[in-house]
């Protein structure tokens, strides 16, 4: 059994329950004789670097509800890979404290992070337990069903969707949204739930696990207005063309090396005027990018997303204080309806750096549409919508 301090941080990009697995955490480790201090690490690894905490003791109950309930990162985010002498810091920082356990927040990078450090604890013959607590909106962590995040991003798409079909109702023309995820086109895909009746928008959805074509794209899209007189396009910003090379992008890059993509609002420019292209003169075309709404909307949180990003952080804290086993929190889907899950610890290798993507069911046969299997995924995590009306 060890005994001593534990930190928690953040990592990555924020959601809209990351808070939840914080102060699941943080209400789970009140509770263990075993951990005798609870330091939040602001800014994730900068924090811990710079010895930034916050103490986690002296919160009231009622305040940490309302933090919970609140979307970003409370204690702050990050985006740092660190090299081997910046986990060497950490390492250092961590038994100058007395720290036993470490909880790390955040996606496949920062499980990365964790892994490396808990290496580094084995090698130095120090007892210590990390824990890394899944989080992403992208939904593309290994072995886990899905990903604490994800289910209310997707929420904020599907609404998005539903009413922005109903304004392209109204006025006619092409509109095409702009949805994040670089790899995976979780996230876009979930768009199709806004369809509620025939003909409903998005009449296209394009993810990066399909080569983006763009002539057929064009005839994709005159072939929906042809047939609808109007068009609604979901597209994910990380879409990419038969060498593998982005459609639009700055060419700027973050710590990680990933190209920025939708930032800026290009993809959306450059897809519109291959639709004007393509179109008689005068048509309405209007692009929108989602951008960081999507991750930090409030109000629009999925309850299960809500239950299930608590429960992964009271659960690593949990297993950390009764195993003392490193590992990465996982979600298994126990029935779709009515829905249920519970939590397994995988290895941190599982989850570290490498990413998963959209399975191939999920896709239909052309390119620019989900399947039926995988709005049976998707629609027990995001929950009910509210009903357009109609004339």
């Amino acid at each position: 059994m060890l005994k001593g301090k534990m930190v928690i941080g953040q990592s990555g990009g924020p959601t809209a329950v990351i808070n939840q697995s914080l102060v699941g955490a943080i209400l789970a480790a009140r509770e263990q004789a075993a951990i005798t201090g609870i330091l939040g690490a602001k800014h994730g690894l900068k924090g811990i670097m710079e010895e930034d905490f916050i103490d986690l003791t002296m919160q009231s109950v009622a305040q940490l509800e309302e933090v919970a309930a609140t979307p970003a990162a409370a204690l702050g985010s990050v985006r740092l890979k660190p090299g081997k002498a910046e986990c060497e810091k950490v390492f250092e920082v961590f038994k100058k404290h007395g720290v036993r356990f470490f909880f790390y927040i955040g996606g496949n990078d920062s499980a990365e992070t964790a892994h490396i450090i808990a290496e580094m604890a084995k090698e130095a013959n120090y007892d210590f337990c990390t824990v890394h607590i899944p989080k992403t909106i992208d939904n593309d962590l290994r072995v886990t069903d899905h990903s604490p995040g994800f289910a209310s991003a997707a929420r904020f798409v599907a609404l998005a969707f539903m009413g922005d079909d109903r304004d392209n109702k109204a006025l006619s023309g092409v509109k095409i949204n702009v949805v994040m995820g670089r790899d995976a086109g979780f996230l876009t895909a979930a768009s199709a739930l806004a369809r509620q009746a025939e003909g409903d928008g998005p009449h296209l959805i394009y993810v990066p696990e399909r080569t983006f074509d763009v002539v057929q794209f064009q005839t994709d899209v005159a072939a929906q207005v042809g047939q609808h007189g109007r068009c609604v396009v979901a597209v994910s910003e990380g879409i990419v063309d038969v060498k593998g090379n982005p459609i639009a992008t700055t060419g700027e890059k973050d710590s990680h090396g990933n190209l920025q993509l939708s930032g800026t609002g290009a993809l959306g420019d450059t897809l519109s005027a291959l639709v004007k292209e393509a179109l008689p003169k005068g048509t309405r075309v209007r692009a929108d990018t989602f951008g960081y709404l999507q991750r930090s909307f409030p109000t629009i949180v999925s309850d299960v997303d809500a239950k299930e990003a608590r429960d992964v952080g009271e659960f690593a804290v949990n297993h950390a204080v009764s195993s003392v086993e490193n590992g990465s929190v996982a979600i298994k889907r126990e029935s779709s309806n009515p829905y249920s899950s519970s939590y397994f610890i995988t290895p941190l290798s599982t989850v570290a750096r490498e990413a998963t993507s959209m399975k191939d069911e999920y896709i239909n046969d052309k390119g620019n549409d989900v399947t039926q299997a995988w709005l049976d995924y998707v629609a027990p995590l995001v929950g009910e919508l509210p009903k357009m009306g109609r004339l």
